[in-house]
């Protein structure tokens, strides 16, 4: 029986993409070219998985409240004494929003701006006029709607559909991974803005495999040989893998070569590569940690924000953002052109080579998720 939560796409489709490796396919057409697709997926795998909205250092800066977006759900994030917490970002009298998408204030209480209900950093309700003499009235029952969120490594992430698992097992074993690089504890050296005219998903398809690398990135592949490396498969709503630097090269960049200091105790010879599904690519090196966060807005528009994190603050961050601007042109040159031959009448699902196995992982996951996303994230999270 399909499960009532279930994307609007032919299962057939589906059921193809979820074959054995080896013998499956790509995902529907519909997939990356539907708006019905799209806003099922802001729904269930952006606002009911943990969706990475940034860092908490930035999103905290100069503010005690600051509203968001995660899939199709509205956030209130507020910073006091307590920490960070996140709400539904809607006034529990009418509904409105309690600050504009993108809007931050720094006062002591968020104030609906429809009838001035207020509610303190904590959630609770503060003041409601003209409310004193509802009999009805219970201001204890009328606190904003919580939902969970984390802090991982610097990175805030929300559940803003209060579906996904725990996040200590929905990062897995990509907390031992990661955390050799202390991403907390790095500094924000550049970051780039990109809007690529493809699917969220042919994105990170394309980012889990270095098939393409030999035609389309001659730089990259003169400091990291393409078939080198591994990828996992472990416990943890993520998939990834590593790949190994030349011989001459100590880190990527455009000579092998960079002016920053190494990122102690992280691996000197290998890059990895991973994505924690939904929306946060990571990519770190011996000497920096780039990160691509995506968020969709169209079937065929994803905005990306890049972002370079290194060790020591007063970094001049080119020689990394050069080389990899050049390598983000060019993949997104290739995801658009993918996109478009996808939008073709004559576009069919294609099988997958035997070095993408990555691509696999990613696309098997999703497909999973459009039949049943809550347990689809929790049997990744528990694999063996």
């Amino acid at each position: 029986m399909t499960n009532s939560s279930a994307a609007p796409l032919d299962p057939a489709g589906i059921e193809a993409a979820l074959r054995p490796f080896g013998a499956s396919t790509t995902l529907p057409a519909a997939a990356y070219t539907d708006p019905a697709v799209l806003a099922w997926e802001r729904r269930h795998l952006f606002a009911g998985a943990w969706t990475c909205l940034g860092r908490l250092d930035e999103l905290s800066r100069g503010c005690t409240q600051r509203a968001v977006t995660a899939g199709d759900a509205g956030v209130l994030l507020t910073f006091g004494a307590g920490g960070v917490r996140a709400f539904a970002n809607l006034c529990r009298h009418r509904g409105h929003e309690l600050l504009p998408d993108g809007a931050a204030a720094d006062r002591p209480a968020a104030v609906c701006p429809y009838h001035g209900w207020s509610y303190k950093l904590d959630g609770s309700l503060a003041a409601a006029p003209h409310m004193a003499g509802v009999a009805a009235f219970d201001p204890d029952r009328l606190g904003l709607v919580e939902l969970p969120v984390a802090v991982w490594h610097g990175w805030l992430l929300v559940n803003a559909a209060a579906a996904a698992p725990p996040l200590s097992d929905y990062v897995g074993a990509l907390e031992e991974l990661i955390a050799p690089y202390h991403p907390e504890s790095l500094h924000l050296g550049a970051r780039h803005q990109y809007q690529v005219a493809a699917n969220w998903k042919v994105i990170l398809e394309q980012y889990h495999e270095c098939y393409h690398c030999p035609l389309i990135h001659p730089e990259l592949c003169r400091v990291s040989p393409p078939a080198s490396g591994k990828n996992w498969a472990l416990p943890g709503a993520w998939v990834g893998g590593a790949m190994d630097l030349r011989e001459h090269a100590e880190t990527m960049s455009l000579d092998g070569r960079g002016t920053g200091v190494f990122i102690d105790g992280a691996p000197r010879r290998t890059i990895l590569y991973v994505a924690l599904f939904p929306n946060l690519i990571i990519s770190a090196h011996p000497d920096y940690v780039m990160t691509h966060r995506l968020t969709p807005v169209a079937p065929d528009r994803t905005d990306i924000e890049c972002s370079w994190y290194f060790p020591d603050p007063a970094v001049d961050p080119a020689y990394a953002a050069d080389f990899w601007d050049l390598t983000n042109r060019q993949d997104w040159a290739a995801c658009e052109s993918v996109q478009r031959g996808i939008g073709s009448p004559h576009y069919v699902p294609g099988p997958l080579a035997d070095n993408e196995d990555a691509v696999y992982q990613w696309v098997a996951l999703v497909a999973a998720a459009y039949l049943d996303p809550q347990g689809a994230l929790a049997d990744h999270c528990s694999q063996p």
